[in-house]
């Protein structure tokens, strides 16, 4: 359902329509103006929002331009019954609005041509297309965005000075309104017309495949990041931006939806959008020897069927969930995982993944997470409390925060030796629970209550200086940050983005370092007894790591990454299953201290970090992080990066023993007088199996 606000327009607009036959028929032109006015703004409210129930309207017959035509056709039955059907202006407004909609035609033709052309079989990211091809400039958005609400909208000054023309018994507002609506609206025609010819036409299609090919030709990518999905996906592919910089070989990253690559998060890696499976078997793509997929999808078919390459499933995140064991993977050459535990995940699966398939690499994502060195000298302990959401099928154990929140924040607040608190629940805590969201609120008022009984506690002192000068450069931090931001640009169209999105690396460069440092400023600017609640994106999850000397938390990736650190933590069995049973079903807590609902546990994680050297879980944590996520050492980047190297040369070697075979053959055809037609497939055919 919509807001209500969204609504309450929405019924504005559906009762205004029988208000303005009443008013009409009355007749009563002020009526008739003021419930026009109503639906014209309840109308445009709608459209403004993007509310859904705009096409919910058109669902049941009550479309956008049904609107307007009936709004229209009600303004003709209002000057008949003022007994105006007998003036030149009556006929000037139906003549008016027939023209008008005359208009929409063409209107309409030349907006989705325009659009259509510039939707070229390609989009990229930090490829140089224009200098091999001319992509002309978008039209300006005002012209395209919302065009059709736009162009009706131009009914407005024939309404208003048929109104005027009736309320005052004068035609010259009526015809007025009347050349202004007609005039405007052809004039709109008029200025589109030139982007569906001439040079403001993007080129054709064969000719960007072309310029997209002569550009790998160039560049010679060797290793590609293959990733297909939906909006609500990008973060899977997102999460790899960082390792893809970082490789030794050429990078690449191929995309196969647009809403995907308009959420992708900035990158130095070369990116192509090839939406279409054709257009994507016919890119040459020659020099790659490795492709990486970061999700099991249809879509792979395309890229999986290349020979000349080796593939490997990398996925988004080792956990014990059964995504990590879907049996799909076993169309891939190899399987990376972090550690040993996602080995042996797929020996107890037996899902066809053969061990010898699958290389442990680490995770490349997790090189920000410091390894914990102790509590600071001087310093309090910070313990995170970073909560999962409730999830959509009502599962108790699947949050702490319902029914343990509230218990471990008032315990850790009232510590004793004090620890300083950090709350980061996660995004959508409360989007599906009311009960989630109302002990997050009360979870947050008590962390606040906190923090300003102990700002106001002569016993906690810091020092304001330091704070005032941590506080004046975040400030200025955040200012060059959003320059920087302002400096990128929004680009008119897909189309253009395309032509003009290289990226600037010394921009990109800036701005990783900026936010290095607003993140030192962010938590200098506070003192380090402050407790905090932190939402949003920034700071960022690791950085909260960082910051922290322990983590209470539920059963999720969060845990698993926190084991990098090294660091005590604690998860909570919500679901009351005993710590046994809990520890037998979750790989990741068999090194957690392990908390009832009531918080009873909580101690034994506080006594750990106070006293590391007492803390009995501290070489269990050793342990299992080398299990799920690897040894420290080859770093887990340069584990990915020889990896990467091994398989390239496994896909050369096979490569080269295919050129081998198929000259043995084509000279054995040439002895013994066989056509090259009669041998079978060669690398790169299919075998006679169509392509797909």
């Amino acid at each position: 359902m919509g807001s209500a606000a969204e609504l309450a327009a929405a019924a504005f607009v559906m009762l205004g329509f029988p208000c303005l036959m009443l008013a009409a028929l009355i007749p009563s032109a002020y009526a008739f103006a003021a419930v026009a006015a109503v639906t014209y703004l309840a109308d445009h409210y709608l459209h403004r929002k993007g509310s859904y129930l705009v096409n919910r309207l058109s669902k049941v017959r009550a479309g956008l331009s049904i609107r307007f035509l009936i709004r229209q056709l009600l303004l003709i039955l209002l000057l008949a019954r003022m007994s105006l059907s007998d003036n030149l202006v009556f006929y000037g407004a139906i003549a008016c609005f027939i023209a008008f909609y005359g208009l929409q035609a063409p209107h309409g033709a030349l907006i989705t041509l325009i659009r259509n052309r510039r939707r070229m079989p390609v989009a990229t990211r930090n490829i140089d297309l224009k200098s091999r091809i001319r992509i002309p400039d978008a039209p300006p958005q005002r012209l395209l965005h919302r065009s059709a609400e736009k162009m009706l909208h131009l009914d407005l000054f024939a309404v208003v000075g048929l109104l005027a023309a009736a309320l005052t018994d004068s035609s010259v507002a009526g015809f007025a309104g009347i050349a202004l609506t007609v005039g405007l609206g052809s004039l709109y025609v008029l200025v589109l017309m030139p982007y569906v010819r001439g040079r403001k036409t993007p080129p054709k299609a064969d000719d960007v495949l072309a310029a997209m090919d002569d550009w790998l030709a160039a560049y010679k990518p060797e290793t590609v990041l293959y990733f297909s999905g939906s909006k609500d996906s990008a973060y899977q592919v997102n999460m790899w931006l960082e390792t893809m910089e970082q490789l030794d070989s050429r990078p690449l990253i191929i995309l196969r939806e647009r809403v995907i690559l308009n959420n992708l998060a900035p990158t130095t890696v070369p990116v192509i959008c090839v939406p279409g499976g054709v257009h994507l078997m016919n890119l040459d793509l020659s020099t790659v020897r490795v492709a990486l997929y970061a999700a099991n999808v249809g879509k792979n078919i395309h890229m999986l069927r290349v020979p000349t390459m080796k593939h490997v499933f990398i996925g988004h995140g080792d956990s014990d969930k059964l995504a990590s064991v879907n049996p799909y993977s076993k169309a891939y050459d190899e399987v990376w995982t972090a550690g040993r535990a996602g080995r042996d995940r797929y020996a107890i699966a037996d899902v066809g993944v053969r061990d010898e398939d699958i290389v442990e690499v680490g995770r490349p994502q997790l090189a920000p997470i410091l390894t914990w060195q102790g509590v600071p000298a001087g310093r309090i302990p910070t313990v995170l409390y970073a909560p999962t959401w409730e999830g959509w099928d009502g599962n108790p154990g699947n949050t702490s925060i319902v029914l343990a929140g509230e218990n471990i924040v008032k315990k850790l607040v009232k510590a004793d030796p004090p620890v300083r608190v950090l709350y980061k629940p996660h995004p959508f805590t409360g989007t599906v629970s009311k009960a989630a969201g109302a002990a997050h609120a009360r979870i947050t008022a008590l962390i606040e209550k906190a923090a300003a009984a102990r700002a106001a506690d002569s016993a906690f002192t810091g020092d304001a200086a330091a704070l005032e000068q941590a506080r004046t450069e975040l400030a200025r931090i955040e200012a060059r940050l959003t320059e920087l931001a302002g400096a990128g640009g929004e680009k008119g169209d897909e189309a253009e983005a395309t032509r003009d999105g290289v990226a600037d690396v010394a921009r990109h460069e800036e701005i990783a370092r900026l936010r290095t440092a607003w993140n030192d400023a962010y938590w200098r600017s506070a003192p380090a007894y402050e407790h905090r609640v932190i939402t949003g994106a920034e700071p960022r999850l690791y950085d909260c790591f960082n910051v922290s000397d322990a983590m209470v938390s539920d059963i999720s990736s969060v845990v698993s990454d926190f084991i990098a650190s090294g660091k005590p933590y604690a998860v909570t069995d919500s679901a009351e299953l005993g710590a046994e049973e809990f520890k037998r079903q979750n790989t990741a807590v068999r090194a957690a201290t392990i908390l009832t609902n009531t918080a009873a546990g909580l101690g034994d994680l506080l006594d750990a970090v106070r006293d590391p050297a007492g803390d009995p879980l501290a070489e269990d944590r050793k342990e299992l992080k080398r299990y799920l996520l690897g040894p420290d050492e080859p770093k887990s980047i340069d584990q990915f990066n020889t990896a990467v190297a091994d398989l390239a040369l496994k896909s050369e070697a096979r490569n080269v023993g295919q050129e081998a075979r198929a000259g043995a053959e084509d000279g054995t055809a040439e002895l013994t007088g066989v056509l090259p037609g009669q041998r079978g497939a060669s690398a790169g055919e299919t075998d006679g199996v169509s392509a797909v």
